[in-house]
């Protein structure tokens, strides 16, 4: 079936060759698409059939191949981290140089397919200026400075270039090239936008004492004067902006390039519950073994750390203990990917992996930015209950335990030995929960929370952990309330707060409506009827309950003649000895009413649900 699915797919692949034209110094994208992802081990390669060697650029499933890369597309070449697990197997090419003008042939390998050419791109590369605008320029010139030169001392010539690479490539070109005549005792440095020198070249030779200790053994420049200055960058971690600046012997600036360099960081999204995720990072480079691989969120706070051909929990962070593995012989397979259990909403962050040399060289860099999704309950206040919910497949011990938290030391639910523990929730919590029976058998973990209320929004983490105390499975569940709101337009009649709960509620509760900016007391009701002595003066014979509200559960409150100083938040308690047992949030907005007077003296009312207009001075009401 897999063989046919992928039959079917080649006879859709064009292999009509696309034209593109770019100018020298400029980068592209050569497209090409074809659904890897159906094949069990597949190569793709670009090739150029008038070179030899003709591959440009190999990707393997394992990372980049590029042992027999024609060199003159050395450090310009490059393809996204995912390519062959999404089937874009486009290649960014920097750089641009006449000589790039050909046909380039995107094809796959694979022992399913044998062979296929996907497609063709031809590329055209222009010069910028051609040979007859450079004379005339230099005409122009020579016309415009009596007896100048265009190789003059205080000529300053600026233009920017922008290079993008995947985070865990080897090395980046920063590209550097003019036809401006440079003399050869000429001085180039490099900086970074914070001004620190990432190289120095001067008197024919690197000047490593004057660079800065960040960029100290990372740094390569042709240094083929006057016309290549270019830049070799190893192991770009970060979006900067470089600038190339060449000064003569008598400190005059000759030219000046900026080089803006964008650093794509992979993103890895899994959902809250997942049993682990994992962190990509696959090389090519031969890698010594001494080296040491450490995994970090910051300078200080150490995921993992790979040295001595072992791994060393000892330096790991708290926080990650026991959470984290890497593959055996990894430094072998070159495969330096983590995996990072039970990830919640508090491991999203931007994590970097360093190889070093034994000297502490930095070998290789590579960051991966890790998105974890928290679901999302949203139910409106009043509610009679809502569910959080985790189901899993995986297979739990019988003396499990099962704990529903908001924080480390506020308990929702606790499910110990085969059974509920109310003695150790939270006493806020204390007959509002409910999880399913055989829940350890069914992985049916989701937990019911009772009467709702907005002062319930949290995030809740359910954590599920074996006899010794390890941890099984971990999810968090975000609950958010959604606030009940009703209009009216003043000088209505009255205005409905509605509040329909459980019928039948005992006949002890004390049901009270107060308004939640200044604790007004709206109305009360207790022992069985009103309680109009309870209520603030502003509510007096305004508010109504219904008859019979506990035995129907139907406790809305009817507010007469609403005006616009009642817009706000209004919030009804049920009470049971003291104990708060539900409860609702409503929020009134009155749009006011205003009165206007017309052209002819008429007074006319005008609704607004916006602050109204102020009358004019010689307006009389």
């Amino acid at each position: 079936m897999k063989m046919f699915v992928v039959f079917v797919i080649l006879l859709h692949v064009s292999q009509h060759a696309s034209a593109l034209e770019l100018y020298e110094g400029e980068s592209l994208v050569l497209p090409c698409e074809f659904p890897t992802f159906e094949l069990d081990s597949p190569t793709v390669v670009w090739s150029r059939s008038d070179l030899s060697p003709s591959t440009v650029h190999q990707r393997q499933l394992q990372g980049d191949e590029l042992k027999d890369q024609n060199q003159r597309y050395s450090g310009r070449t490059s393809m996204k981290t995912d390519a062959l697990e999404t089937g874009d197997l486009s290649l960014n090419l920097t750089d641009l140089q006449l000589s790039d003008s050909a046909t380039y042939t995107c094809s796959v390998k694979d022992k399913m397919i044998g062979q296929r050419r996907v497609t063709d791109v031809q590329l055209e590369v222009k010069e910028w200026f051609p040979s007859w605008a450079k004379a005339l320029l230099v005409l122009l010139v020579l016309l415009v400075v009596s007896g100048g030169l265009l190789c003059h001392y205080r000529q300053y010539f600026m233009s920017v270039y922008k290079v993008e690479v995947d985070s865990g490539v080897e090395s980046v070109q920063l590209i550097c090239k003019t036809t401006v005549c440079l003399p050869k005792d000429a001085k180039v440095e490099w900086k970074d936008k914070n001004n620190r020198k990432v190289h120095v070249y001067e008197n024919g030779s690197d000047q490593p004492e004057e660079q800065n200790q960040d960029y100290k053994g990372l740094t390569k420049m042709k240094r083929n004067l006057p016309g290549d200055l270019s830049l070799t960058l190893k192991n770009p971690t970060e979006e900067d902006t470089y600038t190339c600046t060449v000064y003569s012997r008598e400190g005059n600036i000759l030219l000046k390039k900026d080089v803006v360099l964008y650093v794509r960081v992979p993103q890895v999204e899994v959902d809250s519950g997942v049993e682990s995720v994992q962190l990509p990072f696959n090389t090519t480079l031969h890698l010594p073994e001494d080296a040491k691989v450490e995994w970090k969120i910051s300078s200080y706070t150490k995921v993992h750390v790979y040295e001595n051909s072992s791994d060393q929990p000892e330096k790991q962070h708290q926080a990650y203990r026991d959470r984290t593995k890497m593959n055996e012989d990894l430094l072998k397979t070159g495969d330096l990917s983590l995996t990072l259990k039970y990830p919640t909403d508090g491991d999203n962050y931007t994590y970097t992996c360093t190889v070093y040399s034994r000297e502490g060289n930095i070998l290789l860099k590579k960051q991966v930015e890790l998105k974890v999704r928290v679901p999302q309950v949203e139910v409106e206040s009043g509610v009679e209950s809502v569910q959080l919910p985790f189901n899993t497949t995986f297979h739990l011990p019988e003396d499990a335990k099962v704990e529903w938290k908001i924080s480390s030391y506020t308990k929702v639910h606790v499910y110990e030995n085969g059974s509920d523990q109310p003695e150790e929730q939270h006493q806020v919590y204390k007959d509002r929960t409910k999880m399913n029976e055989d829940l350890l058998k069914t992985g049916d973990l989701s937990l019911t929370l009772k009467y709702p209320t907005d002062g319930d929004n949290s995030t809740y983490t359910c954590t599920v952990y074996s006899r010794e105390r390890n941890i099984l499975l971990k999810k968090q569940v975000e609950l958010k309330f959604t606030v009940c709101r009703v209009e009216v337009e003043e000088g209505a009649e009255s205005v409905q707060l509605p509040f329909k709960t459980t019928q039948n509620l005992p006949e002890d509760v004390k049901v009270e409506w107060w308004e939640v900016s200044s604790y007004h007391k709206l109305h009360v009701y207790e022992n069985g009827s009103d309680q109009p002595e309870e209520q603030h003066q502003d509510y007096r014979d305004r508010t109504k309950m219904n008859e019979d509200l506990l035995k129907t559960g139907d406790l809305s409150l009817t507010l007469k003649h609403p005006t616009e100083r009642n817009s706000g938040e209004y919030r009804c308690g049920v009470y049971r000895k003291n104990i708060w047992i539900r409860g609702k949030t409503v929020q009134l907005k009155v749009k006011g009413r205003v009165q206007v007077q017309d052209q002819t003296g008429d007074i006319r009312n005008r609704s607004s649900s916006i602050d109204p207009t102020p009358l004019m001075a010689d307006q009389s009401v």
